[in-house]
């Protein structure tokens, strides 16, 4: 088995940023109802063909992703625990949120920011498919959409290398 230090620093970020919401959830008193949604969901399976997703120069992997039939550009992210989109990325689906549907508050890298929890029918990139995908809507301070776990942990297998990122369904 290899190990390339760009794989390594994936793994580093997904366990520093899974440790620092459980920290989060504990102080918020949250604990006991993670437990009580560690329960597996049951969810159909992805679909379609296998696809990379290359590395972009600045270090991350950046793809268009479909979202419920429209075009919008994420990073995909391994730390992020749901599919998180901008306002104006949840305008352009479709999604007309009310201010009291930012009914969460999420820890982000620039602190706390309210969200609104969404449900996606169907997420599909480079060819591979996830339907009815848990995601949030941000009210402010994400600069673009993250494609996080809610997607990619529906997916048969990822996988990084230093060049592309492979998303089997």
């Amino acid at each position: 088995m290899r190990f390339d230090l760009s794989s390594l620093g994936v793994v580093a970020l997904a366990v520093a940023s899974s440790l620092s919401v459980l920290w989060w959830m504990d102080q918020a008193g949250l604990r006991g109802e993670a437990k009580a949604a560690e329960r597996p969901a049951v969810h159909a399976p992805a679909s379609g063909v296998p696809g990379q997703v290359l590395k972009a120069a600045d270090g991350h992997y950046w793809a268009e992703a479909n979202i419920d039939g429209h075009a919008v550009p994420v990073m995909i992210d391994t730390g992020a625990s749901v599919v998180v989109l901008t306002p104006a990325d949840a305008g352009r689906l479709g999604l007309r949120l009310k201010p009291a549907d930012f009914s969460a508050t999420v820890t982000t890298a620039s602190g706390p920011v309210r969200a609104a929890p969404v449900q996606l029918q169907a997420v599909s990139v480079a060819g591979a498919q996830v339907d009815r995908v848990e995601a949030l809507v941000v009210e402010q301070g994400l600069p673009h959409s993250l494609l996080g776990m809610s997607y990619l942990g529906r997916l048969s297998a990822f996988t990084a290398t230093p060049a592309a990122l492979t998303l089997r369904p």
